[in-house]
């Protein structure tokens, strides 16, 4: 039986974000991985881990079912109820999505899911968060698809599609019908949306940025109808390495994760860790903060604010 997510008596829920493991085989540097994975979720104690995306270098992977089963293993030593979306290099080596949605669900922890369908993409759905003293939704974590490399010839990497956004759309109606009411939300999904540019770039945010936002070259809009539907208050995605960055975008907190593998590149001077989020029952907010592979936990990001244009009439 899945384990039931839940607001604690105190009002609080927590999140561990783990993000572009780029596990392979089980390596000298995947154990680097693994032990950061334990130490954080043992530190935290978490009520979910969610990975977004790149769990597995798949294209590095002997075997990348036996290799996510390493990664679940790893997860099952953690003991917390833990859910997922996959990233562009998951699916690159011996199994596809399917397969290893498969294997995640042989996990009892797992809340991982592989969607309707009839849409794009494996593991699109929604988890809810019961109240803490009530059988019914408090809030909603939605997980998406972000999919891999653009399908057409423009390249890039591929974009949240239109009938995902008609499936959040529909999802996230039929939860505030229920309700009676918006509920809060977050969204969690591997490849940034265009807008991270646009927040980094226009607004304050708190972080840094060591390399470009690798957002496909497409808009579909998703942005858009986050905001119309007005329940989401802040996604989270990995895909790059190197930037920590989040910031606020129209009433929306765009956020990305800490890069966890050891796998692959990083930065000197930019440790491994992970992004945790904390949220309060009833209240449409929460607080983030990093947790760094030596036990340093950063509450207070760096400030970046645009540079000012000025503008003369001719």
């Amino acid at each position: 039986m899945k384990k039931e997510l839940k607001f604690h008596a105190n009002g609080c829920f927590k999140i561990v974000q783990f993000t572009d493991i780029h596990w392979q085989n089980g390596e000298s540097v995947d154990q680097k991985s693994a032990e950061l994975m334990e130490n954080v979720a043992g530190a935290e104690s978490p009520d979910l881990i969610v990975l977004t995306g790149d769990i597995l270098s798949g294209g590095g992977c002997d075997d990348a079912a036996e290799s996510l089963r390493q990664i679940v293993e790893i997860l099952e030593r953690c003991g917390f109820p833990w859910a997922a979306v996959f990233g562009n290099h998951d699916d690159e080596g011996t199994a596809n999505r399917s397969e290893l949605m498969e294997v995640m669900q042989e996990s009892d922890l797992s809340l991982a899911e592989p969607g309707p369908e009839e849409i794009s993409g494996v593991g699109n759905y929604v988890l809810t968060v019961q109240h803490s003293d009530a059988y019914k939704p408090a809030t909603l974590l939605y997980f998406i698809d972000s999919g891999s490399y653009a399908p057409t010839d423009i390249g890039g990497y591929d974009w949240i599609r239109r009938d995902q956004i008609e499936w959040y759309l529909s999802e996230s109606a039929r939860y505030t019908a229920s309700a009676g009411h918006l509920l809060p939300a977050l969204a969690f999904f591997h490849i940034p949306i265009p807008e991270y540019h646009e927040v980094w770039d226009f607004h304050t945010c708190y972080g840094v940025k060591y390399e470009d936002v690798c957002a496909p070259r497409i808009n579909t809009g998703f942005f858009a109808a986050l905001h119309e539907a007005g329940d989401v208050m802040g996604t989270f995605v990995g895909h790059e390495h190197i930037n920590d960055f989040w910031g606020d975008l129209h009433g929306i907190r765009l956020c990305y994760g800490r890069a966890t593998g050891y796998n692959t590149y990083g930065k000197d001077g930019f440790p491994r860790g992970a992004r945790v989020i904390q949220l309060r029952e009833g209240e449409r907010q929460f607080e983030t903060w990093l947790h760094l592979d030596n036990g340093t936990i950063v509450r207070e990001q760096q400030e970046h604010t645009p540079l000012q244009r000025t503008f003369t009439e001719d």
